[in-house]
């Protein structure tokens, strides 16, 4: 009888209360103390009107980004592979031009896509729409300038095939 009454005074609500307390006091403190912060956004094709930073001349292709990021990854496709059976696979890397929370910069990452697609020719292209994607970015350790100096992290992009669109989240710490 004595143990339940302990651990019902130790799993109070007061308690929970005081353990968040404590928690949050720990979040403040590591993220001063440099830990990584979660991002996110939605990633769209950009135009070359939208996105046109002379560094990002020669991409393969641009995405437009909104959301914790504003700004253009430009992508330079290094080497890529598509199976008879429409598995696409691409690496190579990519620059952003842009902004975090106001302050200019850019940074590079490496990159890594899966993707399936309805086929691939002999030429090694996906054939036909993309069924569902996925794509790891990991941050280029010292690529970052401006407010990206020094940055590490990594981003993942999940297609949405339906909207066209690509929604990311991550981790950066600065």
């Amino acid at each position: 009888m004595i143990f339940c009454v302990a651990l019902i005074i130790g799993c109070s609500k007061d308690k929970t209360t005081q353990d968040e307390s404590i928690k949050s006091e720990q979040g403040v403190e590591s993220k001063a103390a440099g830990a990584a912060i979660q991002i996110s956004g939605i990633g769209s094709y950009g135009t070359p009107t939208e996105c046109n930073a002379p560094e990002g001349v020669g991409a393969t292709f641009t995405i437009r980004m909104t959301g914790d990021l504003v700004g253009c990854v430009y992508t330079f496709v290094t080497d890529y592979q598509c199976s008879p059976s429409g598995t696409y696979r691409e690496q190579g890397t990519e620059l952003f031009v842009g902004t975090y929370n106001g302050q200019s910069g850019t940074f590079m990452t490496g990159y890594r896509f899966e993707g399936k697609y309805e086929g691939c020719p002999d030429n090694g292209e996906p054939l036909g729409l993309e069924i569902f994607g996925r794509c790891q970015h990991p941050v280029i350790e010292g690529s970052g300038t401006g407010v990206f100096s020094g940055v590490t992290g990594r981003l993942s992009f999940k297609d949405n095939v339906v909207e066209l669109i690509f929604p990311y989240e991550g981790h950066l710490k600065f």
